[in-house]
């Protein structure tokens, strides 16, 4: 190899040294944030960041209470099947219509409802 082949490796190389080395000086001379204000109670944690106020719940919320079912003959509007819209009425039976209408018509039979109640 002659010299003039060497050189343009050796001067990149040296370039990108010099470059690495103004960069690590620079972010030595840049002062890092200071650690963000915490609170924290039991289950909370509030913290104090440039956006604003951030708090964290750490606590489930208390299980929802629900009445008895109701009647399957007021679901289903004296009929015999309830409907995806009628089981809207029943927010619970909404959630699970598809694990209660057990051969997937797409309604649910008043015996496929008596199965649901029972294993609620």
């Amino acid at each position: 190899m002659t010299f003039r082949t060497l050189w343009v490796p050796l001067a990149a190389a040296v370039a990108l040294l010099a470059a690495g080395q103004a960069t690590a000086m620079q972010s030595e001379n840049t002062p890092s944030p200071s650690p963000a204000a915490t609170t924290a109670s039991a289950g909370n944690a509030v913290f104090q960041t440039p956006q604003g106020e951030v708090t964290i719940r750490s606590t489930l919320p208390p299980a929802p209470t629900h009445d008895t079912p109701p009647p399957f003959a007021q679901l289903a509007g004296n009929g015999k099947f309830i409907t995806p819209e009628q089981a809207a009425a029943y927010p619970l039976l909404a959630n699970d219509f598809d694990y209660a209408d057990s051969n997937r018509n797409g309604k649910i039979s008043e015996a496929e409802y008596d199965r649901w109640v029972k294993g609620k």
